[in-house]
């Protein structure tokens, strides 16, 4: 079965990082000023942008891609989040007129398992994008984060991508709970290679079954899903159950390089995740 999100006490009780699982995503270039070790904080700074497969969709629909600027971003322990750890949320920030934004003062102490940022907006899925894991580094970070990028998922998207993998699979996978993947949750994944680009071909397992049997593959042009491997787009969706918060591990089957991945998943809410080749 799926560890529920108590499996955070370890991280909020203050045991070593090592213990619990957090790296970089690949959206994050890792450089930036050392941080203080009697202030412990650093700035996170990056571009928002509206998630590439969301941005084609919308052209095909005759839709200018949607403008993030002054769009609130928060910085956030995603999975204590899940759990209403008042000291989840470690700062806000805003987004600028070009996309971008420098958040200051992330404390890093609040950092156990990963680092995201949260866009919330109308006529968006409220959705987190990991940007810092521990799992990569066993420990949390040391420098700024500069280059990193926040993904935002519009209506519209989520709307295909419910309708790829189907109302029917996801009543199934919810237990009647939920019609739309927003309702349920969801964590929408993609797996690259060394150089970024997309994997088709791959399969994503859980710690067990269960997790596994909520896994689906949406085809290229978002019409169908099915459970058997990634499509050119290195896309995954892992329909949640519309209960509880919910944390467990992903990996991509069979490739060690990949690393395996604390995620979770909490219904009204997406978590969006690279899967990329450890160093």
């Amino acid at each position: 079965m799926k560890r529920p999100t108590v499996i955070l006490c370890c991280a909020l009780l203050g045991l070593a990082p090592a213990a619990c699982g957090p790296g970089l995503e690949p959206e994050s270039d890792g450089t930036g000023t050392a941080i203080d070790p009697d202030n412990p904080t650093i700035t996170v700074s990056g571009q928002a942008e509206v998630y590439p497969e969301a941005m084609r969709l919308l052209a095909a629909q005759g839709q200018g891609t949607p403008v993030l600027e002054g769009f609130t971003l928060t910085l956030e322990e995603p999975l204590g989040v899940g759990v209403n750890d008042e000291h989840a949320v470690l700062a806000q920030g805003v987004v600028d007129s070009g996309g971008g934004f420098s958040v200051p003062g992330v404390a890093v102490n609040g950092i156990h398992l990963s680092l995201a940022a949260r866009l919330e907006h109308e006529g968006f899925v409220r959705s987190s994008t990991i940007l810092f894991d521990t799992v990569f580094t066993r420990t949390r970070p040391t420098l700024d984060l500069v280059g990193t990028r926040v993904w935002a998922l519009p209506d519209a998207f989520h709307d295909a991508l419910t309708h790829a993998v189907g109302e029917k699979a996801i009543r199934t996978r919810s237990e009647g709970r939920a019609g739309t993947l927003k309702e349920a949750g969801f964590i929408l994944g993609r797996v690259v290679d060394a150089s970024g680009a997309p994997r088709a071909g791959a399969r994503l397992v859980g710690e067990n079954n269960g997790v596994t049997a909520h896994i689906y593959y949406p085809s290229a042009d978002f019409q169908s899903a099915d459970q058997k491997l990634t499509s050119e787009t290195g896309l995954f969706v892992y329909v949640h159950s519309g209960t509880a918060p919910e944390v467990f591990e992903l990996a991509v089957k069979g490739e060690k390089v990949y690393m395996k991945r604390n995620v979770g998943a909490a219904p009204g809410a997406a978590l969006v995740v690279t899967f990329h080749p450890a160093e």
